[in-house]
């Protein structure tokens, strides 16, 4: 695929600026450039729009994986990411800032683009944003435990008090939900892993449950709110009396693919 308009987002940190007018003066005879806002304004000669309303081929995000995950919730429609990592991890951010300019270069010639799954969440008949990486539920007072019991396709898996818990796609298996010892799920397994916070059973432990499951939560205490935070950028709180549902999302999230696989990234941001 080689696209026609490309747009730019960046956190518009001094590096991150620095960095788009790299790409741009690099790009900018082979494709119409589209930029968000506030990098517009540092930037100056294209044009500007809000992320929501973008309708490019592709977007390329200057910043870490934050930037990525809050781009996937703006976007009306999916749309391909390249990841500029000028973060701190950058799992999702594919590419080294050193190897910037070539790589949206290469995808300027054309592309190719990798489908991950993400999770569809529902509290009673609202449909939230989908999740890329992770919904989790949590106590919305620090210390506190939370009473929850965990179905797949209706049937109880478990009952417990804990922290909370994480419902994770492969994609996310690598961020929190590996945090709390959970497995780490190749990206091509059609899966979700849960995965409970600090529980308080010996025998509770993360499960893999296949991904066309539909996994139920259920709140056991009365006059007890949680919070339910999807991709560290949406809460909402939740009580015993809602209905929370993950199911597969339909709509994938787009990623460009680059010659950086999987393990290679696991080797190169977890192990060290």
């Amino acid at each position: 695929m080689k696209p026609k308009t490309l747009g730019i987002i960046s956190r518009c940190e001094a590096g991150d600026v620095k960095m788009v007018k790299e790409i741009i003066n690099e790009i900018q005879d082979a494709v119409k450039i589209v930029l968000d806002p506030r990098t517009g304004s540092k930037i100056g000669g294209h044009k500007s729009i809000p992320v929501a309303e973008m309708d490019v081929d592709v977007l390329v995000t200057i910043g870490g994986d934050g930037t990525i995950l809050r781009s996937l919730q703006l976007l009306r429609k999916p749309t391909p990411i390249l990841g500029i990592d000028m973060g701190e991890i950058g799992f999702l951010a594919d590419v080294n800032p050193e190897n910037a300019r070539d790589a949206v270069k290469k995808v300027v010639d054309g592309f190719e683009v990798e489908q991950r799954a993400r999770l569809a969440v529902r509290v009673n008949e609202e449909t939230l944003p989908s999740a890329t990486n992770e919904a989790t539920i949590v106590t919305s007072m620090p210390a506190k435990i939370l009473q929850f019991r965990v179905l797949v396709d209706g049937k109880e898996v478990e009952t417990m008090r804990a922290d909370g818990l994480i419902l994770a796609t492969p994609t996310g298996s690598t961020a929190y939900a590996m945090s709390a010892g959970g497995p780490i799920v190749d990206a091509k397994v059609d899966a979700f892993v849960v995965v409970p916070l600090a529980p308080f059973k010996l025998s509770a432990r993360p499960w893999v449950v296949p991904a066309n499951s539909e996994i139920t939560v259920e709140l056991l205490r009365a006059g007890k709110e949680a919070l339910l935070v999807i991709d560290g950028q949406y809460k909402q709180t939740v009580t015993k009396k809602d209905d929370i549902r993950f199911t597969k999302a339909k709509a994938p999230a787009l990623f460009v693919k680059t010659d950086r696989g999987f393990y290679a990234k696991i080797r190169d941001k977890l192990v060290s």
